[in-house]
């Protein structure tokens, strides 16, 4: 069974491999399930503009286009195997509340089918609250003395105050149109629908079950409520069905503990496996490709996303290293975080190859530019299997064969993703270990075998929580935003190591010697009268016991 298909009513001048199913008519196709197609109506799981782009515009050989056609299909398809956002359906009746003046009700009633919706009218100064979801809306208003709640689906609200922003369901006709509003509605209680995009681990969220906040960057940049902060036990909450889908909750976790479930790090990886030696042109699909008429230079193969804002510092390694190219990114906007990650790459490269990695276009005019001007990078391919790695790891893991055996000074990171390297006064330090406790991306760990307390620079977030566990003073302090591009950076480094202490009774290893000297010295004075005492500062906990109930027994 053929699942591609693509459709043209003027045709196609070149053949394309018999994988593709190729159709001048939508009229007597076979019906089967087509996973891609290169236009609407064909009933395709995906639709890829990008291939209609690609034959219009490339100036590759005809060889080339044959290759590369059949490529772009078999990149949809390969987004569409490692896809794992899911399909949700909200059950929405034709509860309505109207929040606007007398006139503007009139308005909305004569636009309407005659008692279409369950219609509740109220005026914006006697509303107090609104929470929920599409659905499955409250709202508080006020009723003469006491407040009233309305359980409603949809809200439709003249001039809206910004709270409502945050929620699907919630419609302007000031900014929408009436019509367009009255439109959706009807839409949305006969179907509405809509995918989880957002996987979340909190074993690795630097915001959960923390005893202070030293992250919950997610939350401060969701434009909607899709991500809400409970702060009294330092959970996140997620509302999937209000998320936008934006993605720049994604580029700015610095764990990597929320993925993008269309297009993860693995579908990215995969991905990006098809793009060695091109030059991918990285294009969200808001910006509509199909109406873009541009020259493309030989070997440009466009890379379709949702969104660019999920894209961070490792996914934008990897399409780098995989194709052995600079690649261009055509947006209209940039968030911060975004900007960051293109910084850091775009100075790592400048240290070893004298060029950028990443080249941005925002208009046109740009695009034609940067689309002349993007060029190969000699001997930058890297591959290797990073299945099962986290986002810092597989970015540390991409630096380090970047970096081999060379030098090449420190690269600075910036105002929002985050890298940092941990150092210790050795001399204050005990190895109580609170910091390796604190640390959940494994930056820090503890070597039993040499009692020594060890840091991997390299998959540091600089969250910062490690310094404010640590109980010793003038003990622990991270340098912040720096990441040094030579070989230790990615090597565990020694920062304490202690002896273990025998203790004085039965001769039994049990805690680090400036640990046990630590508390002798603050208790000693205490118990300098009691002997018994001043040693079971030097015992284990059996011998400790055994002591204070021989004394007892000795002093009865």
């Amino acid at each position: 069974m053929q699942e591609f298909i693509y459709y043209n009513k003027d045709g196609i001048d070149f053949p394309l491999p018999e994988t593709i199913l190729v159709t001048q008519s939508l009229t007597d196709i076979p019906q089967n399930e087509y996973i891609v197609s290169n236009t609407k109506g064909t009933q395709a799981e995906l639709v890829a503009d990008e291939i209609d782009f690609y034959i219009k515009n490339s100036q590759d050989s005809l060889a080339s286009k044959i290759k590369n056609v059949e490529k772009l299909y078999e990149i949809n398809a390969t987004k569409f195997d490692f896809a794992r956002d899911m399909l949700f359906k909200e059950e929405v009746n034709n509860t309505v509340l109207l929040i606007c003046d007398n006139e503007q009700k009139s308005e909305v009633l004569r636009s309407m089918v005659p008692d279409e919706f369950d219609l509740f009218h109220v005026t914006e100064d006697i509303v107090k609250d609104l929470n929920g979801q599409i659905g499955n809306f409250t709202a508080t208003v006020a009723d003469g003395e006491k407040d009233v709640d309305l359980s409603i689906s949809q809200v439709i609200w003249y001039n809206q105050k910004d709270i409502a922003c945050k929620y699907t369901g919630i419609f302007d006709p000031v900014e929408e149109g009436l019509d367009d509003v009255l439109a959706q509605i009807r839409t949305n209680i006969s179907n509405f629908e809509y995918r989880k995009v957002i996987a979340y681990d909190s074993s690795i969220c630097q915001y959960h079950e923390r005893r202070e906040e030293v992250c919950g960057r997610c939350e401060g940049v969701c434009p909607t409520n899709a991500i809400t902060k409970i702060d009294e036990v330092k959970h996140l909450e997620f509302s999937h069905v209000d998320c936008t889908n934006c993605g720049e909750c994604f580029s700015v976790c610095p764990s990597g503990s929320l993925e993008y479930t269309p297009q993860g790090k693995e579908s990215i990886y995969n991905v990006s496996t098809f793009y060695k030696d091109t030059h991918p042109l990285i294009v969200p699909s808001k910006m509509n490709l199909k109406s873009l008429e541009i020259e493309v230079k030989e070997n440009v193969l466009p890379f379709v996303l949702d969104t660019a804002l999920f894209l961070d510092e490792s996914s934008l390694l990897t399409i780098t290293q995989m194709s052995g190219s600079q690649i261009v990114i055509y947006n209209d906007y940039f968030s911060d975080s975004i900007k960051n990650s293109i910084q850091i790459i775009n100075d790592v490269y400048q240290a070893k190859y004298k060029k950028d990695a990443i080249l941005t276009a925002t208009s046109e005019d740009e695009l034609k530019e940067k689309l002349e001007e993007v060029s190969f990078i000699e001997n930058s391919y890297v591959n290797y299997n990073q299945q099962g790695q986290r986002k810092r790891e597989v970015f540390a893991s991409r630096l380090e064969k970047l970096v081999g055996d060379q030098d090449y000074g420190t690269v600075k990171t910036g105002e929002v993703v985050h890298y940092g390297k941990v150092k210790i006064n050795e001399a204050n330090c005990t190895l109580c270990l609170s910091c390796v406790g604190a640390c959940n991306v494994n930056a820090l760990v503890a070597n039993a075998e040499d009692n020594t307390l060890r840091l991997n620079a390299s998959i540091c977030t600089a969250c910062g929580y490690c310094e404010s566990s640590c109980p010793e003073a003038d003990c622990l302090t991270i340098e912040r935003d720096v990441i040094e591009l030579k070989p230790t950076w990615f090597k565990e480094e020694v920062l304490a190591q202690d002896t273990l202490f025998a203790c004085v009774e039965c001769g039994k290893e049990f805690a680090t010697t400036k640990a046990v000297e630590k508390i002798a010295n603050m208790m000693g004075p205490i118990f300098a009268s009691n002997p018994v005492k001043q040693r079971t500062l030097y015992c284990c906990e059996d011998c400790k016991a055994k002591l204070m109930i021989k004394q007892g027994l000795l002093n009865a």
